[in-house]
């Protein structure tokens, strides 16, 4: 059976994995990108990594076959290199990802956006397995997302396409966003969104986990703050039902896991926000892959990439 080497290099971490042609995971190794605040740049420490982790697959009889990238910015795929960002990660705007790679490890290499390989791993083996038509959107630090649609991963023409989180749904009166606009989807409904405002209201709620814990309990103020950032995810998220009538949203993300406080309460704001039939037959649940979603999407769009 054929094997290739999937990475999904993230702000903070890059993981590794040796991924066969059907989509498992037979090995993983994880290493820190930020362990001296970005003194060493990202692309150094996941060259080293891929490095690593190749000559360890070739220790224990695996030849892989190719690599499958997956990262975060916005990631100009047909280059494979970092195109921008909106964050603050020093030195990775104009990162030349796949030459770099192709380079040091002999292999072909692919490159594509993290949020846009999350949601193709789901499509071949998690939650959107046998789904033609799926919104993908992870919830987080910021908001990332996916389109597959007919089938096909929206790329647009550079690999840029589907950045949700960057849809202004509060352009006139939101919050400024760190791209330089205002109103930014992400600015609204991000986990960090919905801790800013927690933490006004109680320094204590410093976390998803603390807030949701708190709304679990009772705590009726914050039960009304979820409800409004619920609100906030279910207003771009009607916005895209209309745009793309998927089968299928998978939320991915820590707060996935919520699902009473979250899934099934977004789901019912969704579909009260869209035309009647947009709300057919639409079903709104949790990404299944957890870590693994990005190295394996990856290893997809690699084998996509090469068909």
């Amino acid at each position: 059976m054929k094997t290739y080497l999937g990475i999904d290099i993230g702000g903070t971490a890059v993981k590794l994995g040796l991924v066969t042609e059907d989509g498992q995971v037979l090995k993983r190794a994880e290493t820190s990108v930020s362990f001296d605040n970005y003194q060493t740049p990202i692309l150094d420490t996941v060259r080293k990594a891929a490095a690593q982790m190749l000559a360890e697959c070739r220790a224990e009889g695996y030849e892989p076959a190719g690599v499958g990238v997956s990262a975060t910015g916005q990631i100009d795929s047909s280059q494979g290199v970092v195109a921008g960002t909106c964050g603050s990660l020093p030195g990775w705007p104009g990162a030349p990802i796949r030459a770099a790679l192709e380079a040091d490890l002999g292999l072909p290499v692919t490159v594509a956006n993290d949020a846009n390989c999350m949601i193709l791993g789901e499509a071949w083996v998690g939650a959107a397995k046998g789904c033609t038509d799926v919104l993908g959107v992870t919830i987080g630090t910021g908001l990332g997302g996916g389109v597959i649609t007919g089938g096909r991963l929206l790329e647009g023409a550079r690999g840029l396409g589907g950045e949700l989180g960057h849809m202004r749904i509060h352009a006139a009166h939101g919050e400024p966003c760190t791209c330089g606009a205002v109103g930014c989807w992400e600015r609204h409904a991000s986990t960090s969104a919905l801790v800013r405002r927690a933490v006004k209201m109680d320094p204590a709620l410093d976390s998803g986990r603390a807030i949701f814990a708190a709304a679990q309990q009772g705590n009726a103020a914050v039960q009304q703050l979820l409800d409004d950032w619920i609100g906030e995810i279910a207003e771009g998220l009607a916005g895209l039902v209309h745009l793309f009538n998927p089968q299928l949203i998978l939320i991915g993300g820590g707060v996935s896991s919520q699902q009473e406080l979250l899934i099934e309460p977004l789901a019912r704001q969704v579909k009260a926000r869209v035309m009647p039939a947009f709300a057919q037959g639409l079903e709104i649940r949790p990404a299944a892959l957890a870590n693994d979603a990005g190295l394996v999407g990856a290893v997809r769009y690699f084998l996509d990439s090469k068909h």
